[in-house]
């Protein structure tokens, strides 16, 4: 017969300290210092991490050295509603924003950090900007006692049916990224050799393009597109320019987007059809073809197409990763994470130019095998859920008494 046990009666709970940043990064000292970033680098033990630090300097931070197999997690911000439970794969010291818990020595610490991922943090968290949970409120936390040899008897069934399902993850997640992978090599192969595999290449003269059909042309994009610099259209929705998404309409209120914009006559318009990309992130690909009439942000640029081009292939030439690193050769900026490309670098560019009708079926034929790819993606992505939904369920019948002996014996 199984009852329930507050956490406080279990172990002790040690909180993190503050950790200056002229102290991390730091390698080669005694003890590792992990940060809430780390719990995202492991599964089960805490091994990786960029900042170490003596006895002395540990001493001096007031910070405690947490024991091997001590149970640390996040109890501040994001992180803590992802509820990862890591082990200290050896003593160290942690952060602010973490907890330790170091289990009695009598008992299974496997089953009780398979118990600690089944409880419900984001049901009690104190409310605010930022999520958080004091240590009174995680000490008074409740999971089901068994008997050790219990505890040892789920812990064990665990291990290995977990391990099965992460296997299965796994596998899953490595071909969601042989998809993307795939879909990337797809365009850049036929927005710059076209469809035809037999067809005759030449030389571009361009290193970034390297060989291109015969019967391409090459033009500098300045005689492809015009910069569009036209203002006054508040009546226009928002669009937005993203790395992933390229341009789309912005997700929030009409009330949200007059607090962010009071002043819709410095947004740019940018008409379907058009190019808009983000001058700071264009070296990341975030660019793309505009859906319908709307306003962008001051500080992307917005290209308008001559005639006879078609803009969404040029759309997925621009989002390339042979262009986007173009583009941060052309950039300027102090920093990678201020590079920035104007228009008069983005136009100087020259770019293969298939005839219009190729273009067009260029377009075609991606959009028609892209959608061939993300309906494989939507499957794997549905069965993951799946998986990490039996998962989550799995633990949580094991470590409240839900599972027979006989299923627990039986492995």
């Amino acid at each position: 017969m199984s009852s329930t046990v507050k956490l406080k009666y279990l172990g002790e709970f040690q909180g993190g300290v503050g950790f200056p940043e002229h102290e991390q990064g730091i390698r080669g000292a005694e003890y590792p210092f992990y940060k809430v970033k780390d719990l995202g680098n492991s599964k089960i033990y805490l091994t990786e991490t960029d900042n170490y630090v003596s006895k002395e300097t540990a001493k001096s931070l007031g910070a405690t050295i947490l024991e091997s197999n001590c149970i640390v997690f996040a109890k501040v911000g994001a992180a803590l509603l992802l509820q990862r439970f890591r082990f200290l794969s050896s003593p160290g010291c942690i952060d602010n924003n973490m907890m330790g818990f170091t289990v009695n020595k009598k008992l299974e610490h496997r089953f009780v950090r398979y118990s600690l991922s089944n409880l419900p943090f984001s049901e009690i968290v104190n409310p605010g900007a930022v999520p958080s949970l004091n240590e009174e409120q995680i000490k008074n936390l409740e999971i089901t006692w068994f008997p050790l040899h219990t505890q040892t008897q789920i812990a064990n069934y665990l291990d290995q049916k977990t391990a099965e399902l992460d296997q299965l993850i796994g596998a899953k997640q490595r071909l969601l990224k042989l998809l993307d992978e795939k879909k990337c090599a797809l365009i850049a192969r036929a927005v710059t050799r076209g469809l035809n595999p037999d067809v005759p290449l030449k030389e571009s003269g361009i290193p970034w393009l390297g060989m291109i059909p015969t019967h391409w042309q090459l033009k500098r994009i300045t005689t492809l597109f015009k910069e569009r610099d036209e203002r006054g259209r508040p009546e226009l929705p928002l669009l937005v320019v993203s790395i992933h998404s390229g341009v789309t309409l912005r997700e929030f209120s009409n009330d949200k987007i007059e607090q962010q914009a009071a002043d819709f006559n410095t947004y740019k318009v940018a008409l379907k059809g058009d190019i808009s990309f983000n001058k700071m992130r264009m070296w990341q690909g975030a660019v793309g073809c505009v859906p319908c009439d709307g306003l962008v942000s001051p500080d992307y640029v917005v290209a308008e197409p001559c005639e006879n081009i078609s803009t969404d292939y040029y759309g997925m030439l621009f989002k390339t990763p042979m262009f986007s690193d173009e583009s941060a050769c052309r950039s300027h900026g102090i920093v990678w994470d201020r590079l920035r490309l104007y228009w008069d670098e983005f136009k100087d560019i020259s770019v293969p130019v298939p005839s219009l009708a190729e273009q067009k079926s260029i377009v075609v034929e991606v959009n028609s095998q892209q959608d061939k790819l993300n309906k494989l993606k939507s499957i794997t992505e549905k069965t993951i859920i799946l998986l990490q939904e039996r998962r989550t369920t799995l633990i949580s019948a094991a470590v409240t008494g839900k599972l027979g002996e006989e299923v627990l014996n039986a492995n």
